[in-house]
C-alpha cells in the first residue's frame, strides 16, 4: 500500500461552511501527484449570497458562479473523484464540515470519509511560528503563488502531507500515523433525512429561517476587552481536532466576544487562559490580523511576547481570528488561511 489519497480545498460565498463556490482537488498515488480536477459552483440554495469577507480573500463573485450548477449537483462528480482515498486538508475541521453542510442543507446524504488534516501534521513534524498554509508550504518546498485558488491550495496540502511522510520515512498513510503515534479521524456517513444536522448547518438555517445572512457580528468597541471565565476542557472531545489538548490565548479585538470563543475553544478540547505563559500553545489574534502580518511586523503585544518564546524553543503558533472561526464552525468562511 503506497502513499494514496486526494488532497481537498474548498473556498465559501459567506461565512456557512455549507456555501462552497469553488473546489480544488488533487490526487496522489505512491507518493506522486496524478491527477487534478477543480470546479466553480453555485452554493446550496438559499446560502448563495457572496458577502465581502470572502470576495476580498479568494475574489470569486457571485456573477462569476451564475447560471453554474450548486454544489449539490456537482457533488456527484466531485465524490466519483475522491472515489474511496483518504481525504487531506488544511484544517480539515473546515473542508470535512463544508462537505457536510454542504450536502445537509441540499437535502443531500454524504459518504463516509477518512481524513487527514496536515495543519494538525505540519504543527506535529514541523517548528513554525504559523502553520497557515504558506507557511507549511514554504517549509515543504512547495510552491504557492496563488494561495485561495482552490486547486492551487489542494496541490500545496498534498505537497505538505508527500513532505512529511518522506520526513518520517512513512510510505502510506497508515504507516505514518503509526508512526506519530495517532489514529486516523473519520468522518462518518450521514443522512440529513434520518441523522441530527450539525450545528453548523442548524445555525445558517435557523439565521436563513430569520431573515439574516448569517450569525450577528459583534462590532468593534474601542478598550480592553472582556476576559471572562477560563472554562475546563471539554475530556470528551474530538482528539482529532486541531485545537484538542491546546492551551490558547486571545489577543486583539475579535469579533466573537471572547468569553464566548473561550466557550467554543474548551467545548473542543482546548485550555483557555488569560495571558501567555511557558504553557501557551495557541495564540489567536484579532484586529484583522493573518498570517502575513508575522513577517510585516504588524502585531500585539502579545504576538511579539510568542515571537520571543518561539525564539527560544517555546513552539507556540500564532493564528488569525479567521483561522479559529473555522476551528470551531464560527463565520469565518474561508478555507486553508
Amino acid at each position: 500500500m503506497g502513499l494514496d489519497f486526494t488532497a481537498i480545498d474548498f473556498e465559501t460565498a459567506n461565512g456557512f461552511r455549507g456555501s462552497p463556490c469553488a473546489v480544488g482537488l488533487t490526487k496522489v498515488r505512491g507518493g506522486r501527484v496524478v491527477d487534478e480536477a477543480s470546479w466553480l459552483m453555485r452554493p446550496p440554495a438559499n446560502h448563495d449570497h457572496f458577502e465581502y469577507h470572502n470576495v476580498r480573500i479568494h475574489g470569486i463573485r457571485s456573477e462569476d458562479v451564475a447560471g453554474l450548477p450548486r454544489f449539490g449537483e456537482l457533488f456527484p462528480e466531485i465524490g466519483a473523484f475522491i472515489g474511496g482515498d483518504i481525504l487531506a486538508a488544511h484544517n480539515a475541521a473546515f473542508d470535512l464540515g463544508v462537505i457536510r453542510s454542504g450536502l445537509e442543507v441540499s437535502g443531500l446524504a454524504g459518504p463516509a470519509y477518512e481524513y487527514v488534516c496536515t495543519v494538525m501534521l505540519s504543527r506535529r513534524c514541523y517548528s513554525l511560528v504559523s502553520n497557515s498554509l504558506p507557511f507549511a508550504a514554504e517549509e515543504a518546498g512547495v510552491p504557492l503563488v496563488n494561495h485561495h485558488d482552490a486547486a492551487e491550495d489542494a496541490r500545496a496540502c498534498a505537497g505538505i502531507l508527500i513532505d512529511i511522510a518522506a520526513r518520517n520515512n512513512a510510505n502510506s498513510i497508515a504507516e505514518l500515523y503509526l508512526s506519530l503515534g495517532l489514529e486516523l479521524p473519520r468522518q462518518d456517513a450521514f443522512d440529513p433525512a434520518r441523522d441530527d444536522l450539525s450545528k453548523a448547518s442548524l445555525a445558517a438555517l435557523s439565521a436563513a429561517a430569520g431573515g439574516r445572512s448569517g450569525a450577528p457580528v459583534r462590532p468593534f468597541m474601542s478598550g480592553w476587552p472582556e476576559e471572562g471565565a477560563n472554562p475546563l476542557p471539554n475530556i470528551d472531545a474530538e482528539p482529532s481536532h486541531p485545537l484538542y489538548g491546546q492551551t490558547v490565548v486571545f489577543t486583539g479585538q475579535l469579533a466573537m466576544a471572547r468569553p464566548e470563543a473561550k466557550v467554543r475553544s474548551a467545548e473542543l478540547g482546548a485550555r483557555p487562559e488569560s495571558r501567555v505563559t511557558a504553557r501557551t500553545t495557541v495564540l489567536v489574534v484579532g484586529d484583522g490580523f493573518v498570517a502575513s502580518d508575522l513577517r510585516s511586523g504588524r502585531l500585539t503585544g502579545k504576538a511579539r511576547r510568542v515571537l520571543e518564546l518561539h525564539d527560544r524553543g517555546q513552539p507556540i503558533e500564532v493564528i488569525s481570528e479567521g483561522e479559529f472561526l473555522q476551528m470551531v464552525g464560527g463565520y469565518a468562511g474561508v478555507a486553508a488561511v
